[in-house]
């Protein structure tokens, strides 16, 4: 196809750079009309040249036009990509917000797992925690009577049935409370009742208790004492002591158990050690999750579960009571607690020296009040065996009605009370009440298989004493020498 010039040929009527002739007859209008078209067509010429020279290679316009075309293709070819990939982009948001979908129906169905498990844990811990409390009862009934009878005088071969039966009951009651916390602790219902109270009432006792344990197991008990007041929950730590002062003889096959105090700047420090075979360094973060044992030689007829010291990590974290072990293989392990220093404690005195006489609580008069007619009988014969004079009943009514069937102006020097008292009756508090009404000022000692930090709180803050279920005779007799020692009622 033929090229077309922009450029007018010189023969052509539209040629600009010929001059034109005007005529001699044209009026001065006219004259002037053509002057000034030539002059146009001068400035006219002028901008074509001055365009074609600022346009590509040789002058062309055409280029330039060739140039805008290619410019324009390239943006129609731009725009149909950006189309397709925002149609790629909407897809994907698309398959995103499906996705989304998915994960939120996926998430609920966890969310209401998650309730349905949580909800099954609370109710494992619900029926855990009452029958615990019915096993207990019996449990409870039977420490008391082997108690007292290990204080009679049998034959040597009795003496040693006795001991063996003391000792099975205890481990049912180590297996059955450490069940129960686990479970407690599992489930977040565990809260714990802090408060002032002496170091040497915990102490003293444990230190009384294991030493007859350890005897039985060939080894020495040294026990160092203190006199400072610190705060927390008096039976969480009495849980974490015992499981340090368990460990150290079941692992310790000859040799000796320390139970100590060091006073910190930041706390009284309570430590255990023993000259068992130490802990290899590779279990020592091992030992504090659930089920897991260290690997030395244990007694082949124990029965622990390895809950122990996962237990005592729970428990110091709760409280918030840094906890230390340091092991040397061969040469013994030392696990301590470091427990912060409190103010003056609200419980009473700790027993005195005498506190381990035979005859220390002679004379004293004792009521007991418990709904477990076995439990009643079992304390009597342990308190009579102790020297007391017992008045049992498994009502608050049975009670008042035999003192004044008996002796109306009686008096006693401690009430001993059960809290839970069956089924639509009064609680322990409130026959305490009752009963403080009849002896004012009569010193009172609530017993329960409860661990309620509230429960606790309310003893406390009542002026009561407070004893947990299984009873520990010792713990018992303590508590008892304490109250008759510190002049109470």
């Amino acid at each position: 196809m033929a090229c077309i010039s922009t450029r007018p040929s010189p023969g052509s009527p539209l040629a600009l750079d010929r001059p034109r002739t005007i005529p001699e007859d044209a009026s001065a209008r006219e004259q002037e009309l053509l002057e000034e078209n030539a002059r146009l067509r001068k400035v006219c010429g002028a901008l074509i040249e001055r365009v074609e020279s600022s346009g590509a290679a040789g002058g062309a316009p055409y280029a330039a036009f060739e140039h805008a075309v290619l410019l324009a293709e390239q943006v129609r070819e731009r725009t149909e990509t950006l189309h397709r990939t925002l149609d790629e982009l909407g897809q994907v948001n698309r398959q995103l917000r499906d996705e989304i979908a998915v994960r939120g129906e996926a998430e609920q169905r966890l969310r209401e797992s998650k309730r349905d498990a949580e909800a099954a844990n609370l109710s494992k811990t619900k029926f855990l925690a009452a029958v615990s409390h019915d096993l207990m009862q019996p449990l409870n009934a039977a420490r008391l009577f082997t108690s007292a009878l290990g204080e009679q005088a049998v034959p040597e071969a009795s003496r040693r049935l006795v001991g063996n039966i003391g000792r099975s009951l205890q481990d049912v009651e180590a297996l059955l409370g450490t069940l129960v916390d686990i479970s407690r602790l599992d489930a977040g219902v565990l809260k714990p009742d802090v408060a002032a109270f002496r170091a040497a009432d915990l102490l003293d006792v444990m230190a009384e208790e294991y030493r007859q344990i350890a005897a039985s197991r060939g080894l020495a008990l040294h026990y160092v004492g203190s006199s400072a007041v610190i705060e927390s929950d008096l039976a969480l730590l009495a849980r974490v002591v015992r499981n340090f002062l368990t460990n150290a003889i079941r692992y310790t096959g000859q040799g000796r158990i320390l139970l100590g105090c060091r006073r910190r700047a930041d706390g009284l420090e309570i430590l255990v050690g023993d000259t068992g075979p130490g802990i290899l360094e590779a279990q020592r973060e091992t030992i504090f999750q659930e089920f897991q044992r260290a690997e030395s030689a244990h007694d082949p007829k124990d029965r622990g579960l390895g809950l122990g010291l996962a237990i005592v990590d729970r428990i110091t974290t709760m409280l918030d009571h840094p906890l230390r072990l340091a092991s040397s293989p061969g040469r013994g392990s030392l696990f301590s607690v470091r427990v912060p220093y409190g103010g003056r404690p609200a419980a009473p005195p700790s027993a005195s020296a005498s506190a381990w006489q035979h005859d220390a609580l002679s004379g004293m008069r004792v009521w007991v009040v418990d709904d477990d007619p076995g439990i009643c009988e079992g304390m009597a014969a342990l308190l009579g065996g102790w020297g007391c004079g017992v008045r049992t009943a498994t009502s608050p009514a049975e009670l008042e009605a035999d003192l004044d069937a008996r002796a109306p102006c009686e008096a006693a020097d401690v009430l001993l009370v059960d809290y839970h008292l069956g089924e639509g009756g009064p609680d322990g508090l409130a026959v305490a009440t009752r009963l403080r009404k009849r002896r004012p000022g009569l010193p009172v000692v609530v017993i329960t298989a409860n661990h309620d930090a509230a429960i606790k709180s309310l003893t406390r803050q009542r002026g009561y004493g407070c004893l947990l279920k299984p009873l520990k005779p010792l713990r018992l007799r303590m508590q008892l020498i304490a109250l008759r020692d510190g002049g109470s009622g």
